[in-house]
């Protein structure tokens, strides 16, 4: 794992959107075609926009997995990740994905984690874009996340500071509107991709860089685990990483 520090949110997701873009294209020379994962929220917006610029992606040779979606919320919901990703990601791009396996929590949520499980297990991940909660999480795996379980999706209860920072984000108009369960890639699913992209911006986000970096390994911080990626490059602000004391991991592209 390093970690790369950029003035400000836009630099460093264009940074890591280049080379995600970069992961992609050499992997579609090498195998034909590229599997990846595609992360939502606010961390993710100056990535999406970036990445979707990036030339010479050949995206028809793209399958698209979905890392989280809440529960019992419909796509036209405005907190929807399905419908965040049609308008930020999918509906942008220059040509279509060769597939793009979307989360549905609508009616039932187990049956939905085993159906894209099923899927992922036939798609070994070339490379996730991710984030890093304010409490620490990695997708909607809250603290303490389980770090043992092999199924690649999880029905997961969200804590209440992960619905507060949905909340506080504006993805929902009252706290109590937030859903408490999510349909969420699992941690050993996630750290299976060969490569992991992960775009943390924000002051709001210090602490928990700061423990999921430079603390211990454990799954009451879960996003702790990417300390154990051999791929994993973290791009951080300023402002996320204004707690950080160990500069030697830093890196310059």
């Amino acid at each position: 794992m390093k970690y790369i520090i950029d003035p400000d949110a836009t630099s460093s997701g264009r940074k890591a959107a280049a080379a995600g873009a970069a992961v992609i294209r050499q992997t579609i020379r090498e195998r034909g075609e590229a599997n990846i994962v595609v992360g939502t929220g606010a961390s993710q917006f100056a990535l999406l926009e970036a990445l979707i610029a990036e030339p010479d992606v050949r995206w028809d040779k793209v399958t698209t997995f979905h890392l989280d979606e809440y529960v019992g919320i419909s796509i036209s919901h405005p907190a929807s990740f399905r419908k965040y990703l049609w308008e930020r990601f999918q509906s942008k791009l220059p040509l279509p994905l060769k597939a793009f396996h979307y989360l549905d929590g609508e009616d039932d949520a187990a049956a939905e984690a085993r159906r894209v499980g099923g899927l992922i297990q036939d798609h070994p991940i070339d490379l996730a874009f991710v984030g890093i909660g304010e409490n620490g999480h990695l997708a909607f795996n809250d603290p303490p996340a389980d770090f043992e379980t092999e199924e690649p999706y999880l029905v997961v209860d969200l804590d209440a500071d992960c619905r507060q920072q949905q909340f506080g984000e504006g993805w929902f108009e009252t706290l109590d509107a937030v859903p408490t369960q999510a349909i969420s890639m699992s941690i050993r699913q996630v750290m299976k991709s060969r490569v992991l992209i992960t775009t943390v911006p924000d002051e709001r986000k210090a602490k928990a860089v700061k423990a999921s970096l430079e603390g211990p390994v454990t799954n009451t911080v879960p996003a702790s685990i990417l300390q154990e990626h051999d791929h994993c490059t973290i791009y951080l602000d300023a402002a996320a990483a204004s707690l950080l004391e160990d500069a030697t991991k830093a890196a310059a592209l």
